[in-house]
This record gives C-alpha cells, sequence and structure tokens, in this order.
C-alpha cells in the first residue's frame, strides 16, 4: 500500500491514514475496548468483544496475508480497514471504527482507499456480509459509488462489490471532498469568534494592526487578544492563554515562538490558524515550517500561511489582516501568495473575501476554490501564484468551477528556469509554462499575464453580464479613439459589424456606421440615447462607450447619461472614458485606454464560449497492450537506471503496443548491412543516423537513395561526419511526399501528460506552429485545425485532402500513451507524413526516466 497521508473528514476534521504496523496491536485492542457491545456484534456477528480481540490478534500476527489500513485521528487510532484475498480476483472486505467517529464519513474514505489497493493489487470483486439491521454500513457500501449487487439469506446481507472504479465512484470521490474541503474553511473563513495571538500595546505592531482592524470593520463575535503581559488592548480584556473554542487565531508572535502557540491552539480546540509571522520555509527554515504544519494536521487545524498577510471576509465583517485599508464588499474571491501583490488587488478591487496564503504551507488555490464554488457571496474568483502544489487537481477543480463562476489567474514565472542538454522537439517546445497553458485552458480559466489585466477583467465580470457572442458595437464622440477599439477588437477576434439603417438618428456631422461617432459636441444625452438604443439592437452582443473628456456637456453628465441609458439593459456594457478608470454608477466598468477594454473584452468572450459549450464526453481510450508496454519501459530503465533514449527497435516495439504506424525500418551497423536492409524494403531508400537527436542538423538523413551502392556510400560519408555519436542506422523505404506533421509529448511530475502537434520536419524549431493539449485528448480534429499550417491539411491550392481522421487517431493513441506511462519523459514523432492514404510516421524518439508512481487519480488527501 501507499504511503500515509492527512485527509479531511466530513465535518473539516483532519484524519492520518496509513498501512496497518504489527505494533499498531495494543492500540487496535484499545479501540475494541472503546467501542460498545452493539458496535462489536454489528461488526463481528457473535462473540462481542472477546470476538473483536481475537480479530486484532489476527491482522497484527505474522501470518496475516490482508492488506489494511488505519486512520489516527487526533493522533489517537481509531479505525481499521481491509481486504483479506480469497480466489478467483475476489477478497473478503471489513471495518470496525470507534463509536465517536461515526457518522463523520471517516467509513467511507478508508473503504475507498481500500478498494483503490485492492483494484491495483488485481481484485476484480470484494465480498462483505452485513447484518440487515446495520443499516448505516450497508448505506455506506451503497453510497459509495462501485458497482453494487446483493442477496438477503437469514437475516445478513451478502454484498458483492466490484473493485473496477467507475464515473460514478469518481463522482461521488469528488462530492465528497467537496464538502469536506468546504467544512474545513468554514470556522476559518467565516469564523464566530476571533483570538489574535502576539496581541501588542504598540500601534506600530502587528498584532496590535490586527486588533484595530477587526474592531473598525465591526467584526461581530468575540475577539480575544492573547498577551499574557497585558491586561487590556485597544479597550479589550487581554487573556493570558487561548479561551477553549476559538474558531480563529491569529499568530502574530516571532517564528520560534509559533510551534508552542500551534500547540496551545490544539489543546484549546481551535479551528484554524493564520500565522502571520515570516522566518520559514521562505527564509530557508523548511524544517520549522514542516513542524507547523505537523502540528496542525495532528490537532485537526487548517492553517493559513506562514509569511501571511492576513484574511478578509466582507460578508462576515471579518478583517484579520494587518494592512492599512478596509476593502470594498464586492463579489471577488481573491487569492495571493504575494502579500504586495495582494495588497495592490484589493486596493482595485471590491471583493466578498481575500486569502493572503504566504508560503502556502496547508491552504492552497485548491482549498479556496473548493470554498468559493458554494460561497453565494463570489461570484468571480481571482488569484495570483507563484507556484501550483497540485496543478493536475487545480485544474480538475477549476473546470468545476468555471461551469458556474469564472476563475481568473495570474501566474508568474513565465520563463523557462532550466533546460536540459539534449532535448526533442517537443520537450525544447513544451516548457513548465506551456503545461500551464494548456491546463488552464482545458479548465476554462482564464489566464492573464499581468496584474492590471487581471483587475481589468475581474470589473467586468464582477459588473456585467457574460455576452452573447463577439459582435461589438462602438459608440462615442471621439474617432480616433473609437477606431483604435475597432483595430484592437480585430486583432483579438471580436467583430465589429456593420449596422442596420435607420437605428440612430444623429446630426449631419455624425458618423452613423460601426464605430459610431456621434463627434465631439455629442451631448450627454444624445450619447445615452444612442448607447440605450444600440443596447437594445438584436444584432449586436456588446456595446463598447468611447467618451473622450471633457467634450460635450463634460466627464460628470456624460458618466450620469451612461448609467441612466444601462439600467435595465440586458446586454454586456462597458466604456472607455479616456484617461479614466473606474466604474460608472457601480455597474458600467470603465477604463483609461480603448485597448485596455477590448482585451478585458476578449477575455471575458472567449470565457463565455467556454462556458456554453456543453462538456464533450471522454471518448473509450483506443485499445492498446498495455501491459506489454510497461514490460518494455522498465526493461529499459533496469538496464538504465538513469533513463536513456529507447533503442530504434524499442521505440517500434512500443509504439505497436499503441496501435501507432511506423514505416518498416531496419536497423544496421555497417555499409553492407544498409545495403542489404535497402534491399529488403525498397528502393529508393533513406538511411537514418540512430544516435542524434536532431538528425539533421548534423547531417544524419540522407534521403532518395536510388541503389544500393548509393546507400552503401551513403553510410560510409554519414559515419566519416559524425563519428562514434552515430551509433549505427536505420534504413527505411522512401515514402511519398506528403504533409509533415510532428506529434510529440513530454511527462512532467507535477504536471502530468502533454500531447504537441504541429508543423513537422526540419522546419519545426523554425516556424514554431504547434499546439498542445492535456490527454485524454477529447478532440483531436479541433486541436489541429488551431494550427496555421492547417490548410495543408485540408487541400491547399488544388492538392488533395489528406488523412486527417488517422492523424487525429495516432495523436489519441499518444495521449493515451503518456497517460499510461509516466516513465516515458519525451517523445517526438517527426515527421509523421499524412497523405490521402493516412498518416505514417517516420522517424520517432522516445526517452524513459524514472519517476514517482502517480497516486489513483480520485484518491483523497491533503497534499
Amino acid at each position: 500500500m501507499s504511503e500515509g497521508c492527512h485527509v479531511l473528514l466530513r465535518n473539516g476534521g483532519i484524519a492520518y491514514v496509513r498501512a496497518l504496523c504489527r505494533t499498531d496491536r495494543e492500540a487496535l485492542h484499545d479501540l475494541v475496548n472503546r467501542s460498545s457491545e452493539r458496535s462489536a456484534y454489528l461488526r463481528f456477528f457473535t462473540g462481542g468483544r472477546n470476538s473483536a480481540h481475537a480479530y486484532i490478534d489476527r491482522i497484527t500476527s505474522d501470518t496475516y496475508s490482508g492488506h489494511a489500513r488505519v486512520a489516527r485521528l487526533h493522533d489517537r487510532l481509531v479505525a481499521v480497514a481491509e481486504y483479506i484475498p480469497l480466489d478467483r480476483g475476489r477478497a473478503e472486505l471489513g471495518i470496525l471504527l470507534d463509536d465517536a467517529v461515526h457518522g463523520l464519513g471517516l467509513g467511507t474514505l478508508l473503504l475507498e482507499h481500500v478498494a483503490m489497493d485492492a483494484a491495483e493489487h488485481g481484485v476484480r470483486e470484494l465480498v462483505a456480509d452485513v447484518l440487515a439491521e446495520n443499516q448505516p454500513m450497508i448505506k455506506v457500501l451503497r453510497d459509495l459509488g462501485l458497482t453494487v449487487t446483493q442477496r438477503f439469506e437469514d437475516g445478513t446481507l451478502h454484498f458483492s462489490i466490484a473493485a473496477e472504479p467507475t464515473p460514478a465512484l469518481l463522482a461521488a470521490i469528488e462530492s465528497r471532498d467537496h464538502e469536506a474541503q468546504r467544512a474545513s474553511l468554514e470556522r476559518v473563513l467565516s469564523p464566530r469568534s476571533v483570538a489574535v495571538i502576539g496581541a501588542s500595546r504598540d500601534e506600530r505592531a502587528v498584532g496590535h494592526k490586527v486588533i484595530r482592524n477587526l474592531i473598525e470593520v465591526g467584526f461581530c463575535g468575540p475577539i480575544y487578544p492573547v498577551n499574557p503581559n497585558a491586561t487590556q488592548i485597544a479597550g479589550l480584556a487581554c487573556h493570558s492563554k487561548v479561551p477553549s473554542g476559538v474558531d480563529l487565531a491569529v499568530v502574530a508572535v516571532p517564528a520560534p515562538q509559533v510551534p508552542q502557540v500551534a500547540r496551545d491552539c490544539a489543546d484549546a480546540g481551535v479551528a484554524g490558524l493564520v500565522v502571520l509571522s515570516s522566518g520559514f520555509a521562505e527564509a530557508g527554515q523548511h524544517e520549522a515550517e514542516s513542524e507547523l504544519l505537523s502540528l496542525c494536521r495532528t490537532a485537526g487545524m487548517r492553517l493559513i500561511g506562514p509569511n501571511c498577510l492576513g484574511v478578509i471576509n466582507t460578508g462576515a465583517w471579518l478583517n484579520a489582516s494587518f494592512l492599512p485599508c478596509h476593502p470594498v464588499r464586492g463579489c471577488v474571491g481573491l487569492m495571493s501568495q504575494s502579500g504586495a501583490i495582494g495588497a495592490a488587488l484589493l486596493d482595485r478591487l471590491e471583493v466578498s473575501s481575500f486569502v493572503s496564503v504566504g508560503n502556502k504551507a496547508d491552504v492552497s488555490s485548491n482549498d479556496l476554490l473548493e470554498y468559493w464554488e458554494d460561497d453565494d457571496d463570489t461570484g468571480v474568483i481571482a488569484m495570483y501564484l507563484e507556484s501550483f502544489g497540485n496543478p493536475r487537481k487545480f485544474a480538475r477543480i477549476a473546470r468545476r468551477v468555471g461551469r458556474r463562476k469564472p476563475v481568473l489567474l495570474v501566474k508568474s514565472g513565465r520563463g523557462e528556469a532550466g533546460s536540459r542538454a539534449v532535448r526533442s522537439h517537443t520537450a525544447a517546445a513544451a516548457t513548465p509554462d506551456v503545461a500551464v497553458d494548456a491546463l488552464t485552458r482545458a479548465a476554462g480559466v482564464i489566464r492573464l499575464d499581468s496584474v492590471p489585466e487581471l483587475i481589468d477583467t475581474a470589473r467586468l465580470l464582477a459588473a456585467q453580464p457574460l455576452p452573447r457572442g463577439r459582435r461589438v458595437v462602438i459608440v462615442g464622440n471621439s474617432g480616433g479613439p473609437q477606431a483604435m477599439a475597432a483595430d484592437a477588437c480585430e486583432r483579438h477576434g471580436l467583430l465589429v459589424p456593420e449596422l442596420p439603417s435607420g437605428l440612430l438618428n444623429a446630426g449631419v456631422a455624425a458618423a452613423l456606421g460601426n464605430p459610431v461617432d456621434l463627434t465631439a459636441g455629442a451631448t450627454a444625452a444624445e450619447i445615452g440615447a444612442a448607447v440605450e438604443a444600440l443596447a437594445a439592437c438584436p444584432d449586436t452582443d456588446v456595446v463598447l462607450v468611447v467618451y473622450t473628456p471633457p467634450f460635450g456637456d463634460g466627464l460628470d453628465a456624460t458618466r450620469q447619461a451612461i448609467a441612466s441609458a444601462t439600467k435595465t439593459a440586458a446586454k454586456t456594457v462597458l466604456a472607455c472614458v479616456v484617461g479614466h478608470d473606474g466604474l460608472i454608477d457601480g455597474r458600467v466598468p470603465s477604463y483609461a485606454f480603448p485597448e485596455q477594454a477590448t482585451q478585458a473584452l476578449a477575455h471575458v468572450v472567449r470565457y463565455a464560449e467556454w462556458r456554453n459549450r456543453p462538456d464533450e464526453p471522454v471518448p473509450a481510450p483506443p485499445p492498446a497492450d498495455e501491459r506489454t508496454a510497461r514490460q518494455i519501459v522498465q526493461a529499459e530503465l533496469t538496464t538504465h537506471p538513469n533513463g536513456d533514449w529507447l533503442s530504434p527497435a524499442g521505440t517500434a516495439r512500443l509504439l505497436g503496443c499503441y496501435g501507432v504506424p511506423l514505416v518498416e525500418s531496419v536497423a544496421v551497423d555497417g555499409p553492407e548491412a544498409a545495403a542489404a536492409a535497402a534491399s529488403r524494403v525498397g528502393l529508393p531508400a533513406v538511411l537514418k543516423a540512430t544516435g542524434p537527436v536532431h538528425k539533421s542538423e548534423v547531417g544524419g538523413v540522407r534521403l532518395h537513395l536510388r541503389s544500393t551502392d548509393e546507400v552503401r556510400q551513403a553510410y560510409h560519408d554519414m559515419s566519416a561526419r559524425i563519428g562514434a555519436k552515430m551509433t549505427g542506422a536505420i534504413v527505411q523505404p522512401m515514402l511519398s511526399a506528403g504533409v509533415e506533421i510532428i506529434v510529440g509529448g513530454v511527462n512532467y511530475p507535477a504536471f502530468g501528460p502533454l500531447v504537441m502537434a504541429g508543423m513537422g520536419g526540419v522546419a519545426a524549431d523554425l516556424v514554431a506552429d504547434r499546439v498542445f493539449r492535456v490527454p485524454p485528448v477529447v478532440n483531436p480534429h479541433e486541436m489541429l485545425n488551431e494550427l496555421r499550417c492547417s490548410p495543408l491539411l485540408h487541400g491547399y491550392r488544388g492538392s488533395p485532402p489528406a488523412d486527417v481522421d488517422s492523424l487525429a487517431d495516432q495523436i489519441v493513441r499518444i495521449g493515451r500513451l503518456l497517460e499510461d506511462l509516466p516513465q516515458i519523459a519525451e517523445l517526438d514523432l517527426n515527421p509523421v507524413i499524412v497523405t490521402p492514404d493516412g498518416a505514417t510516421t517516420v522517424d520517432a524518439r522516445i526517452r524513459v526516466a524514472p519517476c514517482e508512481p502517480r497516486p489513483p487519480l480520485p484518491l483523497r488527501r491533503l497534499r
């Protein structure tokens, strides 16, 4: 079984699940002693506690043949679940819980872990006998999410449970995880009481600022300053220690004192800590941060920080930060990993809540997405991240949340931190930042390049309905900025259509096309009337008002006219008031320059299109010989523990396991063998060096060899040029001309697999025409259509259309290969020659490398 992990319970508590050890015997006997006779009867039918004690002795003995998991809560062993292999892929299932933890979802969680482990070990069916009167256990088994059959006999239900994970199980696990995540943060972000540990009488101190903010914002619950050396702070009585049952403790003491404070909070039953103190991992003190996290996990406390600004919830009148401002209440849920950027965003956005995660030791973007998903006060989620803890989980959660609420992300670190000495075309292109782009795109996350861009886009999403389409009408009093807005719209793929005649009446000087230029003399009333008419026009989706002050009736009057004209508008309306950012009447976002407005609008239009697009069902994976493929990879890693490039024969065998067609290739080690191979595969032939990654750059490819003598001479010339690095060659038949495409992939330990398609051949890197997807690739045709070279595949200038379906099929198969085999570090099929008759790979490179096994995707665990 896998190593231990912390898990969240239904009520937000934290348990620790790990494999059973023989040294657990005493703790398990204590568990039995705490159990009621009723519980022992329901679990063991007869014999009561005596049967239970005998069971404990059996599972902790040297002869035990089962697989068991135990759970600890508040450092006490409270549960054990097991399966014992029987025969024909069957195993018997059993579970014992402490009476005190019934109703927390721990039994269900343990059964999830046990069932996943059983499936990994080849168990196909789990069986269990349950007394008909044990309704709680019956409900747990039925609701688990696995396929269950049952039969009744003599007061007992005999359950048969298919151990194979199902979509129902994945959905159930996701739902249970969401419930637990939200519960774990409820008392932290909407606390009923707050203690400030390290509260100070010094008004300049962080602890004093937190107390002042809590008082000034009007927090409704008890506020407990904790300082053994003071009697009163800011008019509140001081406490020498943390009172019992406090929801949230804000910690503002020097780093060396924080662990003892965490212990005191654990003893007092605090639900969560916000540690403002610095001096942890950001200062190189990783062990201190690990100790703090361990203390919090053992006690069941969530931890925000350390090294953070605090938390704010405008709906709960909570400002548990030391910032010198009180944010305006709005609908943006805001998270920042940087304190400085978080403070800047708070000054410019109206928020529902704000969490400064600091070092992100525990609570992360994933947890906050789960919390904000059901938060009625939050309509838009905005995040600044410097690192991902679990990016694949982030993408899964964000995709679900994004169907209801937009998720905006600024992720720093777009530059590549390092490079490999020798890399394939795909690995050179698929940087970690490209992986972030692919993950966020698939999840519908609006990824932005800068903080100002995030602010502009968040304001539009928070204030206006989503656009129904891409048709933009531009109206205003200044031709220059309006023309700039129209140009920017076209650059972003937005449409600026002609308007129907007779829509507007205006003076002779007005230009009533699109943009609608009402001229500098237009009054506020005329601008308002035009905006109102255009907002009602069914031929447009968005109205962009461009006003340059002080012309016409001036800034204030024109703003008021825009506000009045849009009061009942159901359409997306935004404004560019040149030189002025902000909100008009709290409803219409206003931007200082046309490019700002159109850029924000483009992001929102793309998000609206993604949200309106129905989820495409994931097709069944193509057939593959996964077992043989794993054997090939494992054999290579046994020979080369640090990884290496597969031989041409090994590459061909591995691709064959996934049905990827490769041109006939014969490995050769000299000129005579090359000539003989050419006779076998047919002339004209191709000779390629085996060793170099980028063959053409070193003269390692010779085409159109029309005789065996030419093949023989080509080998001599190539060997002389490349030397020992040639390491042999392969001979292939020369295929008919077609469209050259590259299909590739990489596996990142954190991000997982990534599939690439692009223009192939020797120009692959020069042209850099490529797209990426996270597998499984649901719509490979859409992926290919995004390429600039895609017209070549569909019959360009009279050429016959290529077999795009065969190419798309290869992309899907490569996606499955990368998902199945995380040891595939990088892979290139370059080129894949696509003709009207099919898609054939003529050159392939695969590098394998050791990696940590990926945990089963649905398994619940805290990172």
